[in-house]
């Protein structure tokens, strides 16, 4: 039976309350996961179908499981913003070095039956360290868009409770919600979270939220990647460093990259800069890829509405003569490769 009419049989069963039929159907549905290899998805599709029959199923529910879980007071849905990505790793800007990694990183988990035969894992946790704008959200949304899995975006403004032991309870929530799923796990900013505990300034409080951080990083499967991001990575735990398998850089982009990456954008929005790309990453040298995003496409917004599409050669002069004034970083260094 095709997997589509294993699941609609599954639906109607669920529908009419006939348990034989549901798991006959969940079985068939159980053998054709395990015969495509998705060895972690069959094993969990079982486990849920042996559950002690005292438990409330599908056919009976509690009163408790047509609520939304609650966490301190906050259901489990506002400590994550789930997306589905767009991007891939061939559509960034990066160097071979950082690429070289990442694909490694998706080899191992596209991959992964092979390295568990071996006793091996594959990598699965990531930090990114780099200045605002050069690339760590768009890197976490690749990785998730070549896995083919959802990209699960860590809500801090829900996550961080006013009350002793708060925020560890919803932490604990967030990540035993993101074990039941492939997914990547994207906590930006992380040093919010994973700041050094030997800081005398921070409360006891955010101490026992670092730790309770490490020992559930450790006990996440290996089909959960996470990514974490940092603007300040000094600020992080020294054994928050530790549980991280792979770390990048993701420094200021360089005239080269900045001139791959003008190209790219005038030849998607079909905008004729009328410059040189050369000559506008020469000028825009010292921003990041976002602050030279936003340039590019406040010139393709312009060059649409004046109907300069075909060169939009005055519209790129006379913003970067507006931009002259954003194009004095204090105390960065600049590469001109």
């Amino acid at each position: 039976m095709a997997q589509a009419d294993t699941l609609v049989a599954l639906v109607k069963a669920a529908s009419s309350g006939d348990q034989p039929s549901f798991r006959k159907s969940t079985e068939a549905l159980i053998q054709e996961e395990r015969g495509k290899g998705h060895r972690i998805l069959a094993d969990r599709l079982e486990k849920a179908l042996r559950a002690p029959a005292h438990q409330p199923t599908l056919f009976q529910p509690s009163a408790a499981a047509t609520r939304p879980a609650q966490t301190g007071g906050i259901a489990q849905k506002d400590l994550i913003a789930e997306l589905t990505p767009e991007r891939s790793l061939e559509s960034l800007v990066l160097n071979g070095s950082i690429l070289g990694q990442l694909r490694e990183v998706v080899e191992e988990q596209h991959r992964a039956e092979l390295l568990h035969a071996h006793g091996l894992s594959p990598r699965h946790r990531i930090l990114l360290a780099g200045a605002p704008g050069n690339g760590k959200t768009s890197v976490a949304e690749a990785l998730a868009f070549e896995l083919m899995v959802p990209l699960i975006v860590v809500r801090y403004e829900s996550l961080i409770g006013s009350y002793l032991g708060e925020t560890s309870i919803r932490l604990k929530a967030l990540l035993d919600y993101a074990r039941t799923r492939r997914c990547v796990l994207f906590f930006d900013e992380f040093e919010t979270l994973g700041k050094e505990r030997g800081d005398t300034h921070e409360t006891g409080e955010i101490k026992r939220v670092v730790s309770s951080l490490l020992l559930q990083l450790d006990d996440l499967p290996d089909y959960v990647v996470v990514v974490a991001a940092s603007n300040h990575p000094e600020l992080l735990d020294r054994a928050v460093w530790r549980r991280f398998q792979v770390r990048l850089e993701l420094p200021l982009p360089t005239r080269a990259q900045l001139t791959e990456f003008v190209a790219t954008i005038s030849e998607r929005s079909k905008v004729n800069f009328g410059l040189a790309n050369e000559t506008v990453a020469k000028r825009l040298l010292g921003l990041s890829f976002s602050e030279v995003e936003e340039f590019c496409l406040g010139v393709v917004r312009r060059a649409v509405l004046d109907q300069k599409v075909d060169d939009a050669r005055t519209i790129v002069s006379s913003r970067l003569e507006q931009w002259k004034k954003r194009l004095k970083p204090a105390n960065k260094e600049v590469s001109d490769e």
